[in-house]
């Protein structure tokens, strides 16, 4: 028979001094300081991890954790945790590892042991290959302790970049990041924004206004609809806490754990009501506009569609989606925006959405209706011959499946750069509606004909004609098709089954590139 030890008075008393410390590092910087945090309309720290990972899976990693600083005052402000709670549990069942700042602990203030519980989780990440999420919310450095504090958010950014196609890292701002401590949210893959409660920047308000003589607020120079629509620092931005921390969960869904595995494929539907509706969304009238989100929206599977970088440079859509259940990455002109030129920001977005799906083995659909890249001073001065090359080597460098599907123009260099055959596309397709062309008839038949239009007794209608014979010619797949350019010319409504079958077929790819260290992408 097992004799049982019912605990001694000893014992009794260590079991209730850990549940009492227990209890104290939940409640933070106190109840006060929680409750003007919910007044804000702030969720804490432990109520975002709550929200964001699978009930009850959350692992605490470092909560009696404290700083080492005596000076100013510090010695008297001792707090379970030190401002920032770490851990793991997972996410639809799928492992991550999460920081949250606190705060209502000294301001969220990052100190030494601050930033070493967030190096710890960063690390653990790599070694078991998990994604990482960072939930900022935090005043910046803590000036009490110097040097050590901006020797942490060191620590934190070079861990970012080791990190970076390793694992998905994925940064969402809460609260102020202000200072330095915006540069570790802009090495991670994707940014979430809270709008109204959150804001980055480098350099605050009054420093502006102080060396630029410039008003401004806090919401204006870097709140969720400023770095959504204008910088482009943020892909996402959403009303409140909730929403924001549901738009994580739902978008980890698409993305796999590291840059050796697949995203989880899952249960899928199609309206094939759909494959009647794609075949009258493009307008007779090539010159008309209209929403490639239409296209997208008709050949993937329902409901799929998650756009990144939605308010910026929206003459470019790119996004995750679903095909049979499986995600692929979307880029995509939209004529509904400046006819779907590129320009530099356009460029920008576009080659770091197509780098981030090559690092983690997510294949790439693009739509094609370009009329080249913009033109102007603005642009030249600029730099679109940089900012352009930067979307041509993210495509030519990707050795993922890689898919062309041209709905109507796809003039010049521009051609070129939307992942065309010639720079490694594994199959491009044209609808009849195609036009491949160094440029539009009109201005070609300017250039080629310009002798005999000059020349004719009716120059106008010399040129109308001109331009009928190169539009013959070349506003049409079909000269593509012939060089080998374009694999096949289909119906609109043939467009989904032919993916499908073109990404099955591209499962097995095997391509790698050059040994090297690494390339040099024109930055």
């Amino acid at each position: 028979m097992v004799k049982t030890h019912q605990p001694t008075m000893n014992n009794n008393i260590k079991r209730q001094e850990l549940l009492i410390r227990r209890e104290e590092s939940q409640l933070g910087g106190g109840q006060t300081r929680i409750d003007k945090q919910h007044s804000q309309g702030k969720l804490t720290a432990r109520e975002r991890i709550e929200l964001l990972l699978d009930e009850g899976s959350f692992q605490e990693i470092g909560m009696f954790i404290t700083h080492r600083s005596t000076y100013f005052g510090l010695d008297e402000q001792h707090y379970p945790g030190d401002g920032v709670v770490t851990g793991y549990g997972t996410i639809h069942g799928r492992m991550v590892y999460v920081f949250s700042q606190d705060f209502t602990v000294l301001g969220g203030s990052l100190s030494e042991t601050h930033a070493e519980k967030i190096c710890k989780i960063m690390d653990l990440a790599v070694k078991n290959g998990a994604p990482v999420i960072g939930l900022n919310d935090s005043g910046g450095a803590r000036i009490q302790e110097g040097v050590v504090s901006l020797a942490g958010y060191a620590d934190i950014f070079y861990r970012n970049t080791r990190a970076s196609g390793v694992i998905p890292q994925i940064s969402v701002i809460m609260g102020p990041c202000a200072g330095g401590a915006v540069y570790s949210p802009a090495l991670t893959d994707f940014v979430f924004m809270v709008e109204d409660t959150s804001y980055m920047f480098v350099t605050g308000p009054n420093v502006v206004k102080t060396v630029t003589h410039e008003e401004v607020t806090s919401e204006d120079l870097g709140g969720a609809k400023t770095h959504a629509e204008k910088s482009g620092v943020t892909h996402f931005t959403s009303a409140n806490d909730v929403t924001t921390l549901r738009q994580v969960r739902d978008f980890m869904t698409y993305l796999p754990q590291n840059y050796g595995e697949y995203a989880p494929t899952t249960s899928f539907e199609f309206s094939k009501n759909k494959l009647n509706h794609i075949q009258n969304i493009l307008p007779d009238n090539a010159s008309f506009p209209y929403d490639i989100r239409e296209v997208i929206e008709c050949v993937i599977d329902d409901e799929s569609f998650r756009e990144v970088h939605a308010d910026f440079a929206t003459n470019i859509v790119v996004g995750m989606a679903r095909l049979e259940g499986r995600t692929i990455g979307v880029i995509a002109n939209q004529p509904q925006s400046m006819a779907g030129v590129l320009d530099i920001d356009s460029s920008r977005k576009g080659a770091r959405f197509v780098r981030f799906c090559d690092s983690f083995n997510i294949p790439l659909l693009v739509f094609e209706d370009v009329p080249g890249f913009l033109p102007g001073t603005d642009q030249e001065w600029r730099g679109i011959i940089s900012h352009g090359a930067k979307l041509l080597y993210a495509f030519s460098e990707a050795t993922v499946p890689r898919v062309t599907v041209i709905t109507r123009k796809a003039y010049g260099g521009a051609y070129d750069v939307m992942n065309s055959k010639n720079i490694g596309a594994d199959m491009n397709f044209a609808w009849p509606t195609a036009e491949i062309a160094v440029m539009g008839a009109k201005g070609a038949a300017e250039i080629i004909f310009k002798r005999e239009i000059s020349g004719a007794s009716d120059p106008q209608a010399k040129w109308l004609e001109k331009e009928a014979e190169y539009a013959e010619m070349f506003a049409n797949p079909y000269r593509a098709a012939e060089r080998g350019f374009v694999d096949e010319v289909i119906l609109p409504e043939e467009t989904r089954a032919k993916l499908i079958q073109a990404f099955k077929m591209l499962e097995n790819k095997a391509e790698h590139l050059p040994q090297k260290k690494h390339g040099n992408i024109p930055l």
